[in-house]
């Protein structure tokens, strides 16, 4: 790719994921946040297709680089090397809590709070018949206080995260779920429709 000094747009992004990134578990997973990031933009007013790049990115080089002594401060000088803006490489940063970096901007809050929502979420929906239809805020509360569901997931996170962004955890999941539903088949999910389905 050639480096841009312009706004990187979300097609670029998608492509430099899918050059680094093959696991359809974790193309999900980007997919997840970057519709749950996207929902807080439009909702608050902000820059949508910046929040998007940045949620597409956010785990880019998780695959090359999978334990905490890279990921994902390595994956750093591949995204200056095509060229996108330390505003992007920032905020991909701040979402790992081991880098100690400020989370200072609400793209850098609502990253940190839908990360890992927005895989517990996902992750509810695949063990339901009906996926997200109908998912109440009490039902992944419950899953929460269930070690061993989606253990890969920081609940202290999934806590501070709806902190951050100054909401209720309910509401936050509420939020969340809202933003999965229309992506719902990208996702691997059944909906109310093919429940229905013979």
């Amino acid at each position: 790719m050639t480096p841009t000094t312009s706004q990187p747009t979300r097609e670029q992004a998608w492509e430099t994921l899918t050059r680094y990134t093959k696991s359809d578990a974790l193309l999900r997973h980007a997919l997840a946040v970057e519709a749950s990031t996207a929902w807080y933009a439009r909702e608050r007013g902000e820059d949508e297709e910046l929040w998007r790049v940045v949620a597409l990115l956010h785990d880019f080089d998780y695959e090359i680089h999978p334990t905490l002594d890279q990921h994902p401060q390595d994956g750093a000088p591949i995204l200056r090397e095509e060229g996108y803006p330390e505003e992007v490489i920032e905020a991909v940063l701040s979402h790992a809590e081991h880098l100690h970096i400020a989370r200072d901007t609400p793209l850098k809050k609502t990253l940190f709070a839908c990360d890992e929502l927005s895989g517990f979420v996902h992750a509810c929906g695949l063990v339901r018949p009906s996926g997200l239809d109908g998912l109440e805020p009490k039902s992944v509360r419950k899953k929460l206080k269930q070690p061993s569901f989606a253990a890969g997931v920081h609940r202290d996170e999934v806590y501070a995260g709806a902190e951050g962004l100054g909401l209720d955890l309910d509401e936050h999941i509420r939020n969340v779920v809202a933003a999965l539903q229309p992506i719902a088949r990208e996702l691997g999910l059944r909906t109310a429709e093919t429940a229905e389905a013979p």
